[in-house]
């Protein structure tokens, strides 16, 4: 998939959200009553509208960046299972805050922008291939900090949202890791030229094994032969004489 069309559909999820934000401003509507407002079975819906509001414009700012290049590199990086992660973060994430978080309205695309960030991180680090974890390690210095805003600090900012997002995220990286296939591997000439060499060791080693030149050698066969009794005699009296004449010349 292509960078531009990767990046169309989240800009265009993006200009949405604009649109929105600016027809509750000119309106004046109580845009609130779409959040998600926990244990509370008229705002049930707000599961599905909750992450297309925003409190100001602020808001959306903050959250407008990190929807865009979040959305870009996980269409970019994943392009078969962004189609299940995206809804999958997006209800689980609102269901949660429904069953779990404190007793406010709850808006924003912020649980959208953690799950998305959370997932491409830890699923770059499950399927260690080149692409994948090059892409969660830019992720994760842009966006890093979120790792930081999942915890309790702001009263007035729902890090539950944060939170339910970030561990819908990690799930879905478990479950889709393998969902996108691999990229080839690249093959260098460099490396048929050490299969080559390896070959040729194996066949011709330059360095073999002890045993082996022992066993190519050829042990000189040892021949011996029987003397007769006479030729041992005249061997004996040889010797005798050779060791006189070494005591004769040691005395003179």
């Amino acid at each position: 998939m292509t960078f531009q069309r990767a990046l169309w559909p989240t800009a265009v999820f993006l200009l949405l959200l604009i649109a929105i934000h600016l027809l509750a401003v000119f309106t004046g509507g109580p845009m609130l009553r779409l959040g998600i407002y926990p244990l509370d079975p008229t705002y049930l819906s707000g599961i599905f509208t909750a992450p297309l509001i925003h409190a100001s414009w602020e808001h959306l700012a903050a959250n407008s960046l990190p929807v865009l290049l979040l959305g870009t590199a996980l269409r970019l990086g994943y392009p078969n299972s962004w189609k299940w992660v995206v809804p999958a973060i997006w209800i689980s994430s609102g269901f949660a805050v429904w069953i779990f978080a404190r007793q406010s309205s709850h808006i924003g695309a912020s649980g959208l922008t953690h799950g998305l960030m959370f997932f491409i991180f830890v699923a770059g680090i499950l399927r260690r291939d080149k692409a994948s974890s090059a892409l969660a390690m830019i992720v994760f210095f842009m966006y890093g900090g979120m790792v930081m805003s999942i915890l309790p600090r702001d009263a007035d900012v729902s890090f539950e949202f944060h939170l339910f997002g970030a561990l819908a995220g990690v799930i879905l990286s478990f479950i889709f890791r393998n969902y996108d296939p691999k990229p080839p591997r690249k093959h260098y000439d460099w490396e048929d030229e050490d299969d080559e060499e390896s070959d040729r060791s194996s066949h011709h080693p330059e360095n073999p094994h002890p045993l082996g030149r022992l066993a190519s050698r050829q042990i000189p066969q040892l021949h011996f032969t029987a003397c007769h009794p006479q030729q041992r005699q005249a061997q004996q009296r040889h010797r005798s004489q050779i060791k006189n004449r070494r005591r004769l010349t040691r005395c003179a």
